[in-house]
C-alpha cells in the first residue's frame, strides 16, 4: 500500500513533490527531472495494463519511477550510471513504501531490454553534448557517447516485439526506430507517446 504522503505531493506541484529531495538535488529539477503531470501521462501511457515492466532510461532520482508506481499497476525500473542517485531512489521508495519499483545502478548498454515492454525516455544521453549542463561531475561525458547510446538504445528498441510502448520527453527522434509509430503528443509536443508496430 503506498503511503498517503505521496499521493498528495503527486496531486500538488513539481516544488512540493521536489521537496522530498536534498537541496542539491531539487536545484537541478527542472532541467533534469520530469515534471509530475508528465510522469503521471507518461505512466499511465505505458502501464496500461497489470503485469507490465517499464523502464526508465536514465532514471536519475527515480522521480518518474515514483509516480509511475504510486499511480498504476505496473512495475517501473529505473537505470542509473550514478550510484549516488540509485541509492536516494531506493531510499525515497522504501520510505514510502513503493514496492512495485527497482532501481539498478548500471550503463543502459548493459540492460537487456527483452526484460521490458515498456520504456521511458527523457532525453537521458544529452548532458554527453553539453557537459555545463551535467548533473555532476561524477561520470565521463563526450559527444561519443551521445550518438553510441542513442543508437544503441535505438537498436534495443528495434529488436523487440510489436506491441511494447514508448514514452519519449525531450528526445531527438533519430533514436526513435522506424518501427514505432507515434500514437499521440502531449505537453505542446514534447511527450511522445509511441508503440512498436512491427
Amino acid at each position: 500500500m503506498m503511503n498517503l504522503d505521496l499521493q498528495n505531493l503527486i496531486d500538488t506541484t513539481d516544488d512540493d513533490f521536489d521537496a522530498i529531495y536534498p537541496a542539491h538535488i531539487r536545484r537541478l529539477a527542472r532541467k533534469h527531472w520530469t515534471p509530475v503531470s508528465v510522469a503521471k501521462a507518461a505512466a499511465q501511457f505505458l502501464a496500461n495494463r497489470r503485469g507490465v515492466h517499464v523502464l526508465d532510461i536514465g532514471s536519475g532520482v527515480g522521480k518518474f519511477c515514483m509516480i509511475g508506481a504510486a499511480t498504476t499497476h505496473g512495475h517501473f525500473t529505473g537505470v542509473e550510471q550514478r550510484a549516488e542517485l540509485v541509492e536516494l531512489s531506493r531510499t525515497l521508495a522504501d520510505a514510502y513504501h513503493l514496492t512495485n519499483t527497482t532501481y539498478i545502478n548500471a550503463n543502459i548498454i548493459s540492460i537487456d531490454f527483452r526484460d521490458f515492454n515498456g520504456f521511458y525516455f527523457y532525453n537521458s544521453f544529452y548532458e554527453n553534448m553539453d557537459p555545463r549542463q551535467s548533473i555532476d561531475q561524477t561520470i565521463a561525458l563526450s559527444a561519443g557517447y551521445y550518438n553510441s547510446y542513442g543508437v544503441q538504445t535505438a537498436n534495443k528498441l528495434s529488436s523487440l516485439p510489436s506491441g511494447v510502448r514508448l514514452a519519449t520527453y525531450f528526445t531527438e527522434e533519430w533514436m526513435i526506430p522506424t518501427n514505432f509509430t507515434l500514437v499521440d503528443t502531449q505537453f505542446k509536443g514534447n511527450l511522445k507517446l509511441w508503440e512498436k508496430v512491427y
